[in-house]
């Protein structure tokens, strides 16, 4: 018999609730199967949806996903910036919504390769620190910018001051980036699809059970395949 931490293996697709970090959801799905658990690409506190989660022998299966693409359907409150670029953050600057035509004047702007400033809120190291712990203390650093590939940028609904998109980027894409550059922050943020899976076919991390994890081949198997497609 192989080694406890080892099995059960596969891959879980979780439907992360809003509240609790992606590293609690790992720690509560670890905590279920005894296993050793890992993830493809965490989601921050205040958003929802897919979490790719490995359990045993899977965890090395970890290269092969987290460079995948990610969709997700973010709420932008388009008349005022925060410090995080999200609800949690506090307001630096008000003004008045853009008009549609003035939207999509911007959105097109933010199509395709674009390089876009990390969040002061993430977890990307400067100086050897945490991001967001530098924030947290006031101290201001000039963050740097990431290249990214956003495939689609769909306006979905703009009522209310609000534009609601569904948007499909690269792997490492802040969508609170996105938001800042478009001058609003994401009020919601929920990531639909990582690759070929879809929060279609996730549970919440309260329903999860080893049954429900994705065999190593299939998985793989599900990868090549979209790979294929899009080349």
């Amino acid at each position: 018999m192989p080694p406890r931490a080892l099995e059960p293996a596969g891959v879980a697709l979780v439907d992360k609730p809003g509240g609790p970090s992606s590293f609690a959801v790992v720690a509560q799905i670890r905590r279920l199967t005894g296993a050793r658990t890992g993830h493809a690409g965490t989601l921050d506190p205040f958003a929802t949806g897919l979490l790719l989660l490995l359990s045993g022998r899977a965890t090395k299966l970890a290269p092969s996903l987290v460079g995948l693409d990610k969709r997700y359907l973010t709420q932008i409150d388009l008349t005022a910036l925060t410090s995080t670029g999200d609800p949690e953050g506090d307001p630096l600057e008000h003004h008045e919504p853009p008009s549609a035509a003035e939207l999509e004047r911007r959105l097109e702007g933010l199509r395709g390769e674009v390089e876009l400033p990390i969040p002061a809120a993430s977890a990307v190291k400067i100086g050897g620190e945490r991001a967001y712990r530098l924030a947290r203390r006031g101290v201001e650093v000039e963050m740097p910018v990431r290249r990214s590939t956003v495939h689609t940028l769909d306006v979905v609904a703009y009522t209310d001051e609000k534009v609601t998109l569904d948007v499909r980027v690269s792997s490492g894409t802040y969508v609170r980036s996105l938001a800042a550059a478009l001058g609003g922050h994401c009020v919601t943020l929920r990531r639909t699809e990582v690759g070929p899976f879809t929060v279609d076919d996730a549970v919440p991390p309260d329903a999860f059970a080893a049954e429900l994890l994705l065999p190593e081949a299939k998985v793989l198997e599900r990868v090549e395949a979209a790979r294929a497609a899009d080349a």
